[in-house]
C-alpha cells in the first residue's frame, strides 16, 4: 500500500507494457524495423515522446518460457527478457558502440521471441517486487550495462527519435517506469484466472 492505494506488482507473460524513462518529457521505449547502418546492423531500438504509438509495446517474459508461469510477479533482481511485441524481437545489447553517443549498442535482437544469452536484463528495484508505479532499473546480465538513454536525436530514416543505449554506470539516465499498457491484477492462484 502507499499513499493509500494497493499497488499491483507486474507479472510476467502477462503484460504489455510502455517503458517509459522518467525524465521529463516522459520517453518510451520503442523499436521498429529499421535496421542499425552501422555496429550490429540489427533492428534499431529508440525512445519516443508518443505515447499512442504501437511499436511502444513490449512483453515481459522470464529467462525461458519454461522457467515461469503466466502471471507470476517479476521479483526484484529476476533476469528477465523484454519482447518487441510487433516485431517478436528481444532487448538486446552486446559489445558494439552506440550510433550517436557511441556508449554500448542496444538492439532488438532474435526471432519469434528466440534470441541468445545477451537478452537477458536484471530488474533493479528497491522492495521484493517490481511494482507498476516503481521506477526501476535494467542492468544486463551479459556486459553489466543499464538501459539509459540521454538525450540524443537521430535524424533520417528515424527523425526526432532517441537513442538508447547501455551505460556502465548506475545514474539518473537509467531509470525507467511501466506506462500503458494491459495490466492484469495477479491472482492467489495463478492456475485460477479468467482469460482476456
Amino acid at each position: 500500500m502507499r499513499g493509500g492505494r494497493r499497488l499491483f506488482p507486474l507479472l510476467l507473460l502477462a503484460l504489455l507494457p510502455g517503458l517509459c524513462h522518467g525524465k521529463e518529457p516522459a520517453v518510451r521505449l520503442h523499436s521498429h524495423e529499421v535496421k542499425y547502418g552501422s555496429g550490429s546492423g540489427q533492428q534499431s531500438v529508440t525512445g519516443v515522446e508518443a505515447s499512442d504509438d504501437a511499436n511502444s509495446y513490449w512483453r515481459i517474459r522470464g529467462k525461458s518460457d519454461s522457467s515461469c508461469q503466466r502471471g507470476t510477479p517479476v521479483k526484484c533482481g529476476q533476469a528477465i527478457r523484454l519482447t518487441h511485441v510487433n516485431t517478436g524481437k528481444n532487448l538486446h545489447t552486446h559489445h558494439f558502440p552506440s550510433p550517436l553517443s557511441n556508449n554500448q549498442e542496444v538492439s532488438a535482437f532474435g526471432d519469434d521471441g528466440e534470441g541468445d544469452d545477451l537478452d537477458f536484463w536484471i530488474v533493479q528495484c528497491s522492495g521484493t517486487y517490481w511494482e507498476r508505479e516503481d521506477a526501476v532499473r535494467f542492468k544486463h546480465v551479459g556486459t553489466e550495462v543499464f538501459l539509459s538513454i540521454t538525450g540524443e536525436q537521430y535524424g533520417h530514416p528515424i527523425r526526432g527519435q532517441r537513442e538508447v543505449h547501455g551505460m556502465p554506470a548506475a545514474n539518473h539516465h537509467n531509470y525507467w517506469k511501466a506506462m500503458e499498457g494491459v495490466f492484469i491484477k495477479p491472482s492467489l492462484d495463478p492456475a485460477k484466472h479468467d482469460e482476456l
